[in-house]
């Protein structure tokens, strides 16, 4: 299968968001990355989950959401909370750009969002239902999307670190407030990063398998698995079977 790379700069009202694209051809969907402060397309992390995805027949967008000027204005303090609205607006912004390029035209879109880009990945979900297939969310703050996680309109998949008790807390209380077909993964023992053995790899695994059930397979029809029942938890044993 013959495979696209290319460096993209996708235009928004407030600045030029550098991005990575990757995809098979032919795609069968988008899959567009959003980080947050502190990580950039560039994320290993993301960059092994983005292989995963491609191998089922998806590309990859990885865009930098903050210029460098923007994340040179260093860590915020813990009781500040990021610039969702605007991480969100730029996410936007990219899946209306994706509609009119010429790699993009056409194709469903998934959105991917780690740390307070998860926030954003759920808010951009809420404002362009149409367009966004499903939502993963790894190691992030989804509850930072604040009412627009009563929006969303498209499944969610939200993965945690069974170790990373304040992430956590906060996935139990976003999948809470969630009106949608949605999962919550818990890796064992893992932290934030995933950096311990395995982690990443029930990460990409995890995610993978949760994109497939959205995607279209090449004649239209609907990907296997169909949709998850509606407020389905898991713990460590994997995703829940369709209700």
């Amino acid at each position: 299968m013959a495979t696209l790379s290319e460096t993209v700069l996708v235009p928004t009202e407030s600045a030029a968001l550098p991005g990575d694209f990757v995809s098979p051809e032919p795609a069968r969907a988008v899959v567009l990355f959003a980080h947050g402060q502190g990580s950039s397309r560039r994320s290993p992390r993301d960059r092994r989950v983005a292989a995963e995805l491609r191998e089922a027949g998806c590309g990859t967008l990885l865009v930098d959401l903050l210029g460098e000027t923007e994340e040179g204005r260093g860590p915020r303090p813990a009781e500040e909370p990021a610039d969702i609205p605007l991480l969100a607006g730029r996410l936007v912004a990219t899946i209306d750009w994706l509609a009119d390029w010429s790699h993009g035209r056409g194709l469903p879109v998934l959105l991917f969002g780690a740390g307070t880009g998860a926030a954003a990945a759920l808010a951009a979900a809420a404002d362009r239902p149409e367009r966004v297939l499903t939502v993963v969310c790894r190691g992030g703050r989804p509850d930072l999307a604040g009412p627009a996680l009563e929006r969303v309109r498209t499944p969610v998949l939200l993965i945690a670190g069974g170790g990373d008790t304040e992430v956590l807390r906060a996935n139990h209380g976003a999948a809470r407030r969630l009106r949608v077909p949605h999962t919550l993964h818990v890796v064992p023992d893992a932290t934030r990063r995933f950096e311990e053995p395995g982690a990443l790899e029930e990460v990409a695994d995890t995610a993978r398998r949760w994109c497939e059930r959205f995607l279209p397979e090449p004649e239209g029809l609907p990907g296997p698995g169909g949709l998850p029942g509606p407020g389905g938890l898991s713990g460590p044993g994997g995703l829940p079977g369709p209700r």
